[in-house]
């Protein structure tokens, strides 16, 4: 039976031209007569004219046909409003004016029943132009279906066979090693993290089923080849420290852990590429491999097992699956499996052998191939195809050799696009499935607003006073509880919030249920009055502040008896009030899982909103040198005692992840992988992070991946179009210290693609998107959704196969940023002083030309002050000019390289060891009481410090309010008096005259100065202060 073929369609892009709003008159009158005008593809399309409008409204709907849907999300929409003069003048023959435009990305077009109403600003077409306003769209397409007389015949035949997908490889129990022992480093790298919000979950009602997501271990069964999206694109080209004994005395110099810049056979960071696009795929070096494609075999003898096949050259040697029928008779099996070999050191022979599984195992088989002969596959080279082979051997009467092989054999690299899926020589057959490189997309993440109104007609059990009504919501294991009301209506029963709840909820959205409770907590146990349950699915899409969402009225369903103040379910006891809500998912906000000063995207969750990409950022992980043993004993079982280290790394930039394959048994292994995403911010952090294997010795996925080093680069400290190759030193703060675990060699590149005007105005644009700023959210509620995104990440990446591990995502996005650390509050205590050091610097400046330390430059400031105050024009422009010159010195000790982690600015080469070790408590503690107790006093003691210093803060500033608030009246008619004097002088003294007798007054020599402190600051510090009202 075959398939009927599908029916042709053709793609249509629709515009829907809704409104504008604050046009620029321009007929002369105050008005505008406005029409726009669409142009995509070639195709140019207007509408009808509104008279006389600054606000038209015009509900017009424009088609275009997209003659390549490949392509359409790199064509442009081109949207142009002008003034029709005709309808002012109708006689006029001159140009119509402009009204502004706007230029749309084909990437931010949505699918038909995606689309909403956008408002985008109006652009202007040149420097003086004069525009403001906004225009409102609608943009979406669809496929339509060709008429019978306009399909065209299709040339392909429906019958031709379509290739197997490749098996998912089996994960033999049998040949499990022994699974080895961390070391002591490995484990101190697995202290649990501190989370610094802490989310309280609380079960929902027990009648309502809540749907509960189990991770299940990988499946052994075949599964298809996962392809990669266009923009994921493969690679084409391809010291060991003490563990300090004490902390205070084994300290890490800061150019031992610092960035080196690498030079060699790498393009050095200060060399400057072509302008020209650079060519794809050159950060890494290629490393060869010899691949083999086993597709199938037929007429083999038969068997009592599944056969396998056995791949040799030289001293590599790999193994395949057993195989499966292929249903074509007896003998016919197929495994449809590459298997890649390292060909560093080139072999002259390769055996392809077929055994009987057995046991025992019984040759039935071999194929031998010079490999002299074996051809080169280099991209963009199609696949080879493969070929019969007949099998040959020594096979007796008993057991003669029949039978052919399909295989293909070429040589590549790891550009390849069948290494990602290929068995490689330096994997361990057993776990293959937990080593492979892989890239993950996180899921796509709303905002869900729930707006509490009001509720009506509550049954409340009991008559009081006041009743303390709240209104609780339940989405996952998310949970948050409304304020008191603000209103309540005894005689009818109502309570009004007015209150804004938000979740996180990623997609899809079906099967996700949102329970609201409303609970009476006037007593000690909270009584459940009533539940509604609503699908997260029929909740309306918001993108923009200005669409409006109706409210909706839920009947609240009576609790099952006996379920208390956590009940509530489908088999309640009917009616028993009703509740307001309005709800929308907001598609303008971006959900933060990163932290905000270490977020690598900004871009809204509705992709109507995003804006063209501005660049790309490619990156080539080399390889890794000098990394601590994290196993007591190799992966094979052997070699005791000597330690090994199964790396890979992980890459974190956007809602794209990038994982390598995991090189076993490696010190210093090398993974030569180039990876690239689209930039759409410069001012955005890529992380990189290494960590060790443990799940490739527990199929089940129970073992947990330890931490190596993390590294992060910011964008915007890459200049375009210029390599970076950089050996990054992996630092990870331990128990007993900072550890230098090892070296990771980078390549990065950041290709702007963009103008550079276009990159350059990214600098004057808010960061965030519209919504965080029109309607924010509060700084504790952000971290809370944080967490909740966290953990829907994590949740999410641990489902794929292989799985990115929940403790790898939680420590990737830094989960604990904001947790207690003393190290980190002296950290940043030291950031600000580094911060505010030129103030100090330029007082200590000042200071010393007040005191003719240099005669020589005093008498020269003092020209400069006559010159500025006899002609105060030249102020602005000199400082300006100075502040330039600034820059152009300090652009010879520019960094060369993108900056790693800074142990001496992280205050790790110097903290205590208590210090540590309370960093490293989670929370609620699990220390002594004797221990919680010394910590709480020292916590004390230092509050007590910063307690003084708001105290002198605050003490300065109400000395600044007494002078005018007659507190010490004494004071505050001599302050007054002083004031009329200066106006009366300044009334008749010229201003400039005055400027130079006080400057010239400040900067008198030593010997005419007092040096006791002068009166104007013995008078501010007589002032009273309110420090003596205080209990």
């Amino acid at each position: 039976m075959t398939s009927s073929p599908a029916p042709a369609t053709v793609r249509k892009l629709a515009v829907e031209v809704v409104d504008a709003r604050d046009l620029v008159p321009k007929d002369g009158h105050g008005t505008s007569s406005p029409y726009v005008v669409v142009e995509f593809d070639g195709q140019r399309k207007r509408t009808h004219t509104v008279a006389r409008d600054l606000n038209p409204q015009w509900h017009e709907r424009l088609e275009f046909v997209v003659a390549d849907p490949a392509t359409m999300a790199d064509q442009e929409l081109d949207v142009e409003v002008y003034n029709d003069k005709r309808m002012g003048n109708p006689n006029g023959g001159r140009k119509n004016h402009f009204l502004g435009r706007v230029r749309i990305c084909g990437s931010q077009f949505a699918r038909r029943g995606d689309e909403g109403l956008i408002y985008f600003p109006l652009e202007r077409r040149s420097l003086l132009s004069w525009i403001h306003g906004e225009i409102g769209l609608k943009i979406y397409y669809y496929d339509e279906p060709l008429l019978p007389e306009e399909t065209k015949p299709e040339g392909a035949d429906p019958n031709q066979p379509t290739t197997a997908p490749p098996p998912n490889p089996e994960e033999p129990k049998d040949l499990l090693p022994d699974g080895p022992a961390p070391t002591e480093t490995a484990v101190e790298t697995q202290s649990p993290p501190l989370v610094s919000v802490v989310v309280v979950e609380e079960s929902p009602p027990p009648s309502v089923n809540m749907h509960v997501e189990t991770v299940a271990p990988p499946s052994p069964e075949p599964t298809s080849v996962e392809a990669y999206p266009p923009e994921v694109r493969k690679m084409q080209t391809s010291a060991n420290m003490e563990r300090p004994g004490r902390i205070s005395s084994k300290r890490i110099v800061s150019g031992e852990c610092g960035p080196r810049v690498l030079s060699g056979r790498f393009v050095s960071c200060n060399e400057s590429v072509d302008r020209a696009p650079p060519p794809a795929y050159d950060l890494v070096e290629p490393m060869h491999y010899l691949f083999v494609r086993v597709v199938k075999a037929r007429g083999l003898r038969p068997s009592e097992s599944p056969p396998l096949v056995r791949i040799r050259a030289g001293p590599h040697a790999r193994r395949c699956l057993p195989g499966r029928d292929s249903g074509g008779g007896s003998g016919n099996l197929e495994w449809n499996q590459v298997l890649a070999l390292s060909h560093s050191r080139p072999e002259s022979r390769l055996e392809i052998s077929v055994w009987d599984s057995g046991p025992p195992e019984v040759f039935m088989g071999g194929v031998c191939f010079d490999l002299t002969d074996v051809p080169v596959r280099e991209p963009p080279d199609g696949p080879l195809a493969p070929r019969w082979y007949r099998l040959e051997g020594g096979g007796g009467d008993d057991a003669p050799v029949t039978g052919d092989i399909m295989v293909a054999v070429w040589i590549g690299t790891q550009a390849d696009e069948s290494f990602p899926e290929a068995w490689s020589s330096d994997e361990p057959y057993v776990s293959y499935v937990y080593t492979r490189s892989k890239v993950y997309q996180s899921p796509k993440m709303w905002y869900l607003r729930a707006s509490i109104i009001e509720v009506q007609d509550l049954r409340l059990a009991a008559p009081a006073s006041v009743h303390d009504v709240r209104v609780k919501i339940q989405l996952g294991f998310q949970s948050a509880r409304t304020r008191r009301p603000n209103s309540a209506n005894r005689s009818s029963c109502s309570f009004s919030w007015m209150e804004d709840l938000m979740f996180v909820v990623s997609e899809p959205l079906t099967n996700q249920e949102m329970h609201v409770l409303v609970e009476d907590r006037t007593t000690k146990e909270a009584a459940l009055l009533g539940y509604a349950v609503v699908q997260v699915a029929s909740v309306e899409q918001r993108l923009d502040e200005r669409q409006g969402v109706a409210s909706q009225w839920l009947n609240l369903e009576a609790a099952t008896e006996g379920e208390g103040g956590g009940g509530g379910g489908p088999n309640g006891s009917g009616y028993c009030g009703r509740i307001n809500l309005r709800l929308c998912l907001e598609g303008g906000y971006h959900v933060l899982d990163e932290a905000a000063h270490m977020c690598s995207d900004f871009r809204p969750t509705a992709k109507q909103l995003w804006k063209p990409a501005v660049g790309v950022l490619e990156l080539g992980i080399l390889g890794a040198r000098g990394l601590l043993p994290m196993k007591t004993k190799a992966a094979g079982g052997g070699g005791a005692g000597k330690g090994s280290t199964d790396a890979y790394c992980v890459a974190k930039y956007g809602k794209k992840w990038v994982r390598t394959r995991t090189v076993v048994d490696s010190f210093d292994p090398r993974w030569n992988e180039q990876y690239t995403w689209q930039v759409y911010d410069p001012c955005t952090v890529l992380t990189v992070g290494m960590f060790d294997n443990w799940r490739m010795f527990d199929p089940t996925g129970e073992r947990q991946d330890f931490r190596i080093g993390k590294v992060r680069i910011r964008v915007s400290t890459l200049e375009s179009n210029r390599v970076y190759t950089t050996s990054y030193p992996l630092l990870q703060l331990l128990r007993s210290g900072v550890k230098k675990m090892g070296e990771v060699q980078l390549a990065v590149r950041f290709a702007c693609t963009a103008l550079l005007p276009d990159t350059c105005a990214m600098y004057v644009q808010p960061m965030l998107p519209r919504m965080h700023y029109l309607k924010p959210i509060g700084v504790v509620h952000q971290e809370v959704l944080r967490v909740s995104a966290i953990r829907m990440v994590a949740e999410w990446l641990d489902r794929s196969e292989p799985p990115l591990g929940r403790e790898v995502v939680r420590w990737m996005l830094d989960v604990d940023t904001h947790s207690w650390s003393i190290r980190r509050s002296k950290a940043n205590w030291f950031r600000v002083m580094g911060v505010i050091a030129w103030a100090f610097g330029l007082a200590r400046w000042i200071d010393d030309i007040r005191r003719w330390r240099n005669p020589t430059t005093t008498v020269l400031v003092h020209v400069l002050y006559l010159v500025l105050v006899w002609y105060p024009e030249l102020v602005v422009p000199t400082a300006a000019l100075y502040v330039f010159l600034i820059g152009v010195w300090y652009h010879r000790f520019r960094p060369r390289a993108p900056a790693g982690m800074d142990t001496r600015l992280s205050q790790a080469d110097i903290v205590e060891a208590d210090e540590l070790d309370e960093e490293f408590d989670p929370v609620p503690s699990t220390k002594q009481p004797e221990v919680v107790r010394a910590r709480y006093d020292r916590l004390r003691t230092l509050a007590a410090r910063v307690q003084r210093v708001l105290g002198d803060f605050a003490a300065q500033g109400e000395r600044v309010q007494a002078l005018v608030s007659w507190r010490d009246p004494r004071a505050t008619r001599l302050f007054i008096f002083v004031c009329l004097v200066v106006a009366l002088v300044l009334f008749v003294v010229p201003p400039k005259v005055v400027a130079v007798a006080l400057g010239f007054y400040f900067l008198r020599h030593p010997m005419f100065r007092d040096p006791m402190p002068p009166a104007s600051l013995n008078f501010f510090r007589r002032l009273p202060s309110l420090s003596d009202r205080l209990l």
